[in-house]
């Protein structure tokens, strides 16, 4: 290893950890818009009940009968 060598770091990390510097909450933020659509409860009996509702789909998609 060189004496002078010094490890790489590139360009999109060196651009995240400015990012980060400049808005220090920034992950919060993140974490806040996440909680508003995908961190949720989920109804398992409506769950199950869209599960049964299920139609098995053609072999054709476009198909329209069975003849």
């Amino acid at each position: 290893m060189p004496l002078f060598w010094k490890p790489y770091k590139s360009e999109v990390t060196a651009f995240i950890e400015q990012l980060k510097a400049q808005r220090p909450t920034l992950e919060a933020e993140q974490r806040a818009g996440r909680a508003l659509l995908w961190d949720k409860e989920q109804d398992r009996s409506a769950q199950a009940g869209f599960n049964e509702a299920k139609v098995p789909q053609q072999p054709y998609v476009y198909q329209t009968s069975d003849k």
